[in-house]
């Protein structure tokens, strides 16, 4: 195996040209709710290994970022955020994983989402589920990044021929937040410039998967503390998280879980990797008796759908 090597590569915000990739338009007269045809799954298959960039090897090498500790931590962030404002990135390279990759544990050098194939599949049988089921409400992501989970959410409601649903992209569109609860205290990634994706980014990566429907996609920009709770979002069918720290979310949790509605799905992206996002899952899920158990996705993700019966207020 050669040696790893460590130099600085130039790049655009769009690292990834995709427009040939041309969505498959389905018969649907010829299939029931929640089901595909098989053309559009092989074209689903294909966009998210696109989105993961699992189809390019060299979205393996490691993309040098800015947490830690310390002065050697503190001199990285230096350089890496100096590069980056030249538009620069520092990389070392390394062989592709597809373990990793499908089980999202690695942070692919481009691409346009990290969460893994494993937590995609589930993503999409969520969807299926709810149509199929016929479970009113919009889909909800907090924390997008660079949209390829809002991406896959668009793609499968139109391969499923659905236009009665909304995806909301909610994020700072800046960043994470410097964190300030004491369960997050040495998970500060606020000054990485790898996880700050501009709202208009986001929705140029919508156009170029062919997605992007002005009627069928709103972004709801800022801190979650901020926005979530007087947001327009109503009845919600499925509530992606993926904000990492303890307070983003309980911030999604108290101001969105009561809109999920029955046998909708709570998914969580960082559950099992992130133990501050984990207490903030057991300590609301505590406080509100919710006893559903909760489903593993790949070590990482996790998921639990509402059950019907009510739960007790966290007042209560």
């Amino acid at each position: 195996m050669p040696r790893s090597t460590v130099g600085t590569r130039k790049h655009t915000p769009v690292p990834l040209d995709v427009t040939h990739l041309v969505p498959f338009t389905p018969d649907l007269r010829r299939r029931g709710p929640g089901r595909l045809e098989a053309g559009s799954a092989d074209y689903l298959d294909l966009l998210k290994q696109c989105l993961t960039a699992a189809v390019y090897p060299e979205s393996a090498h490691i993309t040098l970022r800015t947490q830690g500790e310390g002065s050697r931590a503190w001199l990285r962030r230096r350089v890496v955020t100096a590069l980056a404002k030249r538009g620069y990135r520092l990389q070392k390279l390394a062989p592709f994983n597809h373990d990793a990759r499908a089980n999202g544990t690695d942070w692919p050098a481009f691409g346009y989402s990290m969460i893994g194939l494993k937590r995609m599949d589930q993503l999409q049988r969520a969807i299926e589920t709810i149509e199929r089921e016929r479970i009113e409400g919009d889909f909800v992501e907090t924390g997008v990044w660079r949209g390829g989970a809002v991406i896959l959410m668009l793609a499968v409601l139109r391969q499923l021929g659905v236009t009665d649903r909304i995806v909301w992209a909610c994020d700072s569109f800046e960043g994470l937040p410097a964190p300030t609860h004491e369960a997050d205290a040495g998970y500060d990634l606020s000054d990485d410039p790898y996880l700050a994706v501009s709202v208009d980014d986001v929705r140029a990566n919508l156009e170029r998967f062919g997605v992007f429907d002005e009627r069928r996609v709103r972004f709801l920009k800022g801190w979650f503390k901020d926005t979530l709770a007087d947001s327009p979002i109503d009845r919600i069918a499925i509530l992606r998280l993926d904000g990492d720290l303890y307070e983003s979310t309980m911030d999604v949790l108290t101001a969105l879980y009561d809109r999920v509605q029955p046998g909708g799905y709570i998914i969580v992206d960082d559950y099992g990797a992130w133990e501050p996002c984990r207490k903030a899952v057991a300590d609301f899920r505590r406080d509100r008796g919710i006893t559903t158990p909760i489903e593993d996705i790949d070590g990482t993700g996790a998921w639990w759908r509402k059950a019907s019966e009510p739960t007790k207020n966290a007042s209560s």
